[in-house]
């Protein structure tokens, strides 16, 4: 008698409810899953794909061709647990007719959240403030000490206006920001509809000399890898606040260290770097004017039950041959 039964391999425990999910399983299906509280381990997550058809992973797991290559011919749909896909070979994908899946549209508010955050904690220094307090450098007050900067009548340049670029300046706005600029490549008028206000669209290096507060919101493409690099810190304003909330590999992060070292930005606020997690002796982490979070712009238990949910939505589709829900191609 044939086996009907498919194999989902998922790489890791998920958010409270789908996890119970997968506990109660699903008809017909097979569930491997990585349970251990770290990243799977690449020799166990080859051993592990060994006839899967469908695989749910996350953004720190390698989809190439040596992890297709061990699941085997049968596999059917890779389901990322995020936006971006950076980290999966998609031509692999495409020329072994494989799925992609990807959780859009979830994930914009609260990484907008995170965005806003560290635009405000870096401009008012806060992570000097917290040192100060827990350090014992609290004196009495002074009319000049730790004072930062504030939003209003500032131009905020945003360098990616997809979803998450539209909710940072709709969020920004309410600052009193004056002035909105961007890259990207979607049309003025669609987005001030969506933005509520006037925005203009400059080309980078305007973008770079103008902005008192710098967004990096775009995906990590080839054309975008180490776009900010010490050339381009070169040109921004020596009081600007750079703020990266998309993926570390958009920022050359030697070119970033040269120009805090030189005194060339105003602030600086992370939450995504290269490597990930980042060494705790990162010549990053030494300056007081950097603030680096470690990649939680979707950390709620709201997204991320959202994001775990459109996952397993879209690997059971492919698994069943059907269309995902949410294809990355879409």
């Amino acid at each position: 008698m044939t086996d009907l039964r498919s194999k989902l391999l998922v790489t890791r425990t998920l958010p409270q409810l789908s996890q119970a999910r997968l506990d109660k399983g699903f008809e017909g299906v097979d569930i491997v899953q990585w349970k251990e509280d770290c990243a799977i381990p690449r020799q166990e997550f080859l051993k592990l794909a060994k006839g899967a058809d469908g695989i749910l992973c996350l953004l720190t797991d390698k989809i190439d061709a040596e992890l297709l290559d061990a699941a085997g011919p049968q596999l059917k749909v890779v389901s990322t647990m995020s936006v971006g896909y950076d980290h999966v070979t998609v031509s692999e994908l495409e020329a072994r007719k494989i799925a992609l899946g990807i959780t859009p549209g979830v994930l914009t508010e609260a990484t907008a959240d995170t965005t806003v955050l560290l635009v405000l904690s870096a401009a008012r220094r806060l992570r000097e403030g917290v040192d100060a307090v827990i350090q014992g450098k609290w004196g009495t007050w002074s009319p000049t000490w730790l004072l930062g900067s504030q939003l209003t009548d500032k131009t905020v340049g945003i360098v990616g206006l997809g979803r998450i670029g539209v909710a940072v300046a709709q969020r920004l706005k309410v600052f009193g920001v004056k002035k909105f600029v961007y890259q990207g490549t979607r049309p003025k008028k669609e987005i001030e509809k969506e933005v509520g206000g006037e925005i203009e669209f400059v080309h980078m290096d305007r973008l770079l000399k103008e902005s008192d507060v710098i967004c990096v919101c775009c995906a990590l493409t080839d054309s975008t890898k180490n776009m900010f690099n010490y050339e381009a810190f070169s040109k921004m304003k020596n009081s600007v606040v750079f703020v990266n909330t998309a993926r570390g590999g958009i920022v050359e992060q030697n070119g970033l260290i040269r120009a805090l070292r030189e005194g060339k930005l105003g602030s600086v606020g992370l939450d995504v770097t290269v490597p990930e997690p980042l060494p705790t002796d990162s010549e990053l982490l030494t300056f007081p004017n950097c603030i680096v979070l470690p990649h939680i712009g979707s950390g709620t238990l709201e997204t991320r039950t959202a994001m775990s949910e459109i996952a397993i939505e879209n690997v059971l589709s492919g698994i069943k041959g059907e269309r995902l829900p949410h294809p990355h191609d879409a």
